[in-house]
C-alpha cells in the first residue's frame, strides 16, 4: 500500500465489467443490484456484461433486461473465449475512467463497490478487498477452495512481499490509467485476476485495501477448475515476479521514469 494521490482527478464514470457464460439465472440478480446500489449512491456508471459463448439464454437474458436497466451494455465475445479473455474484451468495449471486475454470480456485493469508487475518489489508483482482514466475510466457501485460496494468497504475499492476502480474488477497481499500464494482458483464463493487481503493484501503481464479503453462488456451476488453473496461476505469477526483480524498471509506470 501507499499514499493516494491528491492531485488526480476523480473518476466521471464507474465501468462494471461482468464475464458471464451459462449464467442465464443469476444474471437478473447481479444486474439489478447493481445497478439499484450504484443509482443509490449516485455513481454514474455502465454495466458491461460479456457473454462468453454461453451455450443457454444468456444472450437473451441480457437484451431483456436492457430495457429495465439503460446502464446495461451487454456484448458477446466472438472468441477465442476464457474468462481472461471475456475480462479483456469488456474492457476494451467500455468507456469509464474507472473500471471495476465483479462476476456474474451474485458473489462480490455491490455496497463494496460502492467503497471502491471513494477508495478511487482519494486519489488511489487501484481498490482491491480482502475477504480475510478484519471486517472481511466469506459465506459458504467450499473448504476445499478455501484451504487452495490461502496457500496460493500466502504463496503470492511471500514471494512479492506485499501485504495482500487476497491477491486472486477478481473483485477489484482499477482507474483506466492502471489498465492501460498493465497491457498487454497475457492471462486467458482465470489467471487474469492475479496478473492484472500484481502488474500494478509492480509497475509503481497506488492501491489500498479495503475488507469485503462474499458469498457462494446460488444458481449454476463454478467455472474455477483449480486442477486446470493450478499451473496457469504459477506461470502468470512466475512471469510478474521475474519483472520485478530482473527487470530493471522498465515497465514501471511511465510519470516515474528518470
Amino acid at each position: 500500500m501507499n499514499a493516494p494521490d491528491s492531485s488526480l482527478p476523480p473518476p466521471t464514470l464507474f465501468s462494471v465489467i461482468i464475464p458471464a457464460r451459462d449464467e442465464e439465472e443469476s444474471l437478473p440478480i447481479t444486474v439489478g443490484a447493481i445497478d439499484k446500489t450504484f443509482t443509490a449512491a449516485g455513481i454514474p456508471h455502465e454495466i458491461v456484461v460479456v457473454d462468453d459463448g454461453s451455450s443457454d439464454g444468456t444472450w437473451e437474458v441480457l437484451n431483456n433486461l436492457k430495457s429495465e436497466y439503460p446502464s446495461l451494455a451487454p456484448v458477446q465475445n466472438p472468441g477465442p473465449h476464457g474468462f481472461g479473455r471475456a475480462i479483456v474484451y469488456g474492457l476494451n468495449h467500455s468507456q469509464g475512467d474507472a473500471v471495476v471486475i465483479m462476476m456474474a454470480d451474485a458473489s462480490d456485493d455491490p455496497e463494496d463497490a460502492v467503497k471502491y469508487w471513494e477508495v478511487l475518489n482519494q486519489g488511489y489508483e487501484c481498490a482491491f478487498g480482502s475477504r480475510f482482514i478484519k471486517g472481511g466475510r466469506v459465506y459458504d466457501y467450499p473448504r476445499v477452495k478455501l484451504f487452495v485460496n490461502r496457500m496460493a494468497n500466502l504463496f503470492i504475499k511471500t514471494i512479492f512481499h506485499i501485504p495482500l492476502n487476497d491477491t486472486t480474488n477478481a473483485f477489484k477497481a482499477y482507474r483506466r490509467s492502471v489498465i492501460d499500464g498493465c497491457r498487454p494482458f497475457m492471462s486467458p483464463h482465470f489467471n487474469l485476476t492475479v496478473e492484472i493487481p500484481l502488474k500494478a503493484i509492480v509497475r509503481g501503481f497506488t492501491w489500498s485495501v479495503t475488507p469485503i464479503t462474499w458469498r457462494n453462488r446460488q444458481f449454476g456451476e463454478a467455472k474455477l477448475k483449480i486442477k486446470e488453473m493450478g499451473s496457469r496461476y504459477f506461470f502468470i505469477c512466475m512471469y510478474v515476479w521475474l519483472e520485478k526483480y530482473f527487470s530493471r524498471g522498465d515497465y514501471h509506470r511511465m510519470d516515474d521514469r528518470t
